[in-house]
């Protein structure tokens, strides 16, 4: 018997959709457990290198470039040549007193005829120490202090007329240990005596001038100030 035309109508094939719907519940079938929870574990990898890029900055910038950089020792300032030459000079000064005391005691000493030998010795130190001095502010450099040549002549002029006081001094020290050299106990002056004077009075006059010039320099310079005693 033939099928009414409207019942045709009525079903159309359905064979297409359900090989397609057959091959789909395949695939999903054909899916183990194992290969699902690789899937997913994958997933969770990408979504955790996507939010540490985020954390990084999102920059573009490597680990390595956001190392801190250790900071170089920056170089100390250079300190003032005037203040450099200052100190070194008042080094020199500080040392320029040493002999001052025995040479004292070693006059007294001569006046009053006591110990002789030694009040020489001492004094003919006391005179080597001095020309030393002479030798060690040639060796200075000093032309960047104000008054720099009047300052070391004055100096030089001193000390060498200390050394000369010194060695007249020693002189008279060896006339006086000679026979009837000190009558009554005390020493008998001589031509050394008048020349150790004589030096020590220029001496003193240069030292006086050497500390007028000096202390302006110390001020200046946080240094010691010097009465010319000192020097």
């Amino acid at each position: 018997p033939h099928t009414p035309p409207h019942q045709a109508q009525q079903q159309p094939p359905q064979q297409p959709q359900g090989r397609a719907a057959r091959r789909s519940a395949e695939r999903k079938r054909s899916l183990s457990p194992m290969a699902l929870a690789g899937i997913v574990l994958v997933g969770c990898v990408v979504a955790g290198l996507a939010a540490g890029a985020g954390l990084s900055g999102g920059d573009g910038s490597s680990g390595d470039d956001k190392e801190p950089i250790a900071a170089s020792d920056s170089p100390s300032p250079a300190e003032d040549p005037v203040e450099t030459q200052a100190k070194a000079l008042d080094k020199l000064l500080a040392a320029s007193n040493d002999s001052r005391s025995s040479v004292i005691k070693a006059v007294k000493n001569i006046g009053i005829c006591t110990n002789l030998p030694q009040a020489a010795e001492d004094l003919r130190e006391a005179a080597e120490q001095r020309n030393g001095l002479v030798t060690e502010l040639g060796e200075l450099s000093v032309d960047r202090l104000p008054d720099h040549k009047a300052l070391t002549a004055s100096l030089t002029s001193a000390w060498k007329a200390s050394a000369a006081a010194d060695s007249h001094y020693a002189g008279w020290a060896d006339q006086v240990a000679r026979k009837k050299g000190c009558p009554g106990g005390k020493a008998k002056a001589t031509g050394r005596t008048a020349m150790g004077n004589q030096a020590s009075g220029e001496a003193t006059a240069a030292k006086k001038k050497a500390a007028r010039l000096w202390n302006p320099i110390a001020r200046d310079h946080g240094l010691p100030e010097r009465q010319y005693l000192d020097l």
